[in-house]
């Protein structure tokens, strides 16, 4: 049984200077208040499932690709391929890629190829996860790694990566491939920064937050959008826009995510929470928290987070409320979610805009923590 690391050292905050833009990074505490009192009622599955509606056929053929890839492995690991592979959720890259092309859903070889690629890469970095993060559900059941032990996990992810390359490399021309291998080289690179900092529990600044936001899963929601634009005719320009679009929606959603940790519901989110901090990983809310907190707030928060277990959410969320760092959280959403829709032309891609609002309102159900929910 793996023993989780015990901070020995003093937790300290670095000041934070930050690239990305202001109303993005420290918005003023009485707007992101005011942000999460109006914020929109939860959205329900069936309001994405509209958005993606013209893409359905699209998704359906990917999900149907992505179970062919099973054959291409040894008999003996096929079926913890297999187990993998079947952990998609929304389908939110393949479905990005869709919304991106022109005409949306457009049932080519090579978007349904791209897509099946791309949601590959990302089901492999949830295998890797899960080990890392000892997670015990997803997608409502039980990990891969619950189920045949880190060992095999880890391999089989590998596997995972090593067939999407070769399927990125069966194209023709090789800028498909290269543009793959590159964001997967990204996505790895942000995780082992992210695993790097949690093992040493520094708390980071905003900057190096965001960064590693932008590699470990923007990257792969630019490359989705990108790639749907490109391989249907999308100028340059239209290409950068739909790669800032997919940039900043896709770190608008791993806040959220990150936010999900704390302040989500297993029975809701159909996945373990609390593996961040379990983990050592700093996310935004605690961020805020330190920026905001007064001597005694961060000496708590010192002891709180040094020798993490359960029992502390409840003494942790009460310092998250007194330096209103959810609302700070919500509204770096809103803002990225706002960045989103304002890089593409809605008029050409309307259900871009949609995606980012979905986005926007699923921070709707978040502000009760898990503790406060009645059993």
């Amino acid at each position: 049984m793996r023993v989780r690391p015990r901070l020995r050292n003093r937790l300290t905050c670095p000041a934070h200077n930050s690239r990305f833009p202001a109303n993005v990074l420290a918005a003023q505490s009485t707007a992101a208040g005011a942000a999460v009192r109006a914020a929109p009622a939860p959205v329900s599955p069936h309001s994405w499932r509209r958005i993606v509606g013209p893409a359905d056929g699209f998704l359906k053929s990917v999900a149907r690709r992505l179970e062919d890839q099973v054959s291409g492995f040894e008999p003996d690991i096929a079926g913890y391929v297999r187990y993998a592979l079947a952990s998609q959720g929304k389908q939110l890259r393949p479905a990005l890629l869709a919304l991106s092309a022109k005409p949306i859903g457009a049932l080519t070889d090579d978007l349904i190829t791209v897509a099946t690629i791309i949601e590959m890469v990302h089901l492999a970095t949830l295998v890797h996860d899960d080990v890392m993060d000892e997670a015990r559900v997803r997608r409502r059941r039980p990990t891969l790694s619950v189920r045949c032990g880190n060992a095999i996990s880890v391999l089989a992810g590998d596997c995972l990566f090593a067939h999407a390359l070769e399927l990125a490399a069966s194209f023709p021309t090789p800028d498909i491939c290269r543009a793959v291998a590159a964001a997967t080289k990204t996505v790895c690179t942000g995780e082992t920064l992210q695993t790097l900092l949690s093992q040493r529990r520094a708390i980071l600044g905003r900057e190096e937050y965001f960064r590693i936001l932008r590699m470990k899963t923007g990257e792969l929601f630019a490359l989705s959008c990108r790639l749907g634009g490109r391989l249907t005719g999308a100028s340059d320009a239209e290409e950068q826009a739909l790669h800032e679009y997919g940039m900043a929606l896709g770190t608008a959603y791993q806040i959220y995510d990150d936010c999900l940790d704390l302040y989500g519901l297993e029975r809701d989110a159909g996945k373990s929470l609390g593996t961040d901090l379990a983990a050592g990983k700093v996310t935004l809310p605690i961020i805020v928290a330190y920026e905001r907190a007064d001597p005694a707030q961060r000496r708590q928060l010192d002891r709180l987070l040094a020798d993490w277990h359960p029992e502390r959410l409840a003494p942790l969320c009460a310092v998250l409320d007194q330096t209103d760092a959810l609302a700070e959280s919500v509204s770096a959403i809103r803002a990225l979610c706002h960045s989103a829709r304002e890089s593409v032309s809605v008029p050409d891609r309307p259900a871009l805009a949609e995606a980012a609002e979905f986005v926007e309102q699923l921070t709707g159900s978040l502000g009760v923590p898990s503790w406060k929910m009645p059993s």
